[in-house]
């Protein structure tokens, strides 16, 4: 009985104990929830300039007609190529994952063909593109820091058209300098690289339609040119570095 009365005692004791231990314990530390992931996206928005330079075909094709455009003799085509290159301006903005824009592009270039002449053998038809410009509209979808984008707009051209001897290349005839207007397609891939920095690869297709082009007899030449009507067309593939103004990387949560 005794040793019955002594545990009871103990285990009474025990119990008064813990509560008061307890009591003098340390409150727990209160830790604030972590902030919620902010993701840097990449805006689109802004002022840009830029220089590009690539590759470059126009392809035309010659046929000899009456003073009014009446057509008389096919004399064949040629494709002109060469080099191009130049600079872009232009604005974006950026709504979601949309980009619209507008730009203006102005190259020099060097596109130069010829061929034999079907209607006349014994002459050559010579082309050349000295320079263009596009003036276009753009809309596009952004994948963060990438952008692929479709453009349309104006498009005109610097051309020069003349005539040689097949045999001496003895130039006879020449149109000199000549401008001419059209439309122009194009797409583009476009990477963000660093901020404020972006470079592309665009592809354009210029719709240059057909020309009625008188040739002037050059002095001295024993022949007399007439009137041809030269259709045209101008593919493009151009790598473009563009520096934009403005942050470049906006918070989204």
């Amino acid at each position: 009985m005794k040793k019955l009365l002594l545990s009871a005692v103990g285990l009474l004791t025990l119990g008064l104990a813990v509560p008061a231990a307890a009591a003098d314990l340390a409150p727990r530390p209160y830790t604030k929830a972590p902030p919620p992931v902010v993701a840097a996206a990449y805006d689109w928005s802004g002022f840009y300039i830029g220089a590009n330079g690539g590759w470059g075909s126009s392809h035309k094709c010659w046929d000899f007609t009456t003073p009014t455009g009446a057509f008389l003799f096919s004399e064949g085509c040629h494709d002109a190529t060469g080099g191009v290159a130049g600079g872009q301006v232009g604005y974006r903005w950026q709504a979601s994952a949309f980009v619209f824009g507008l730009e203006a592009q102005g190259d020099w270039a060097d596109l130069r063909g010829s061929n034999v002449s079907l209607f006349i053998p014994v002459f050559t038809n010579n082309s050349k593109v000295d320079a263009f410009g596009l003036f276009t509209g753009q809309v596009g979808y952004a994948f963060n820091n990438a952008l692929l984008y479709l453009k349309g707009g104006a498009a005109v051209t610097s051309d020069r058209f003349n005539v040689t001897t097949t045999v001496g290349n003895i130039l006879s005839g020449t149109t000199g300098d000549q401008t001419r207007w059209g439309g122009a397609v194009g797409a583009g891939i476009e990477f963000g690289f660093a901020p404020n920095w972006s470079a592309a690869l665009e592809y354009d297709h210029l719709f240059m339609q057909d020309k009625l082009t008188t040739f002037a007899t050059v002095p001295a030449s024993p022949f007399i040119f007439g009137t041809d009507n030269i259709r045209q067309d101008v593919d493009l593939v151009t790598v473009r570095v563009n520096y934009r103004f403005g942050g470049p990387v906006v918070a989204r949560y």
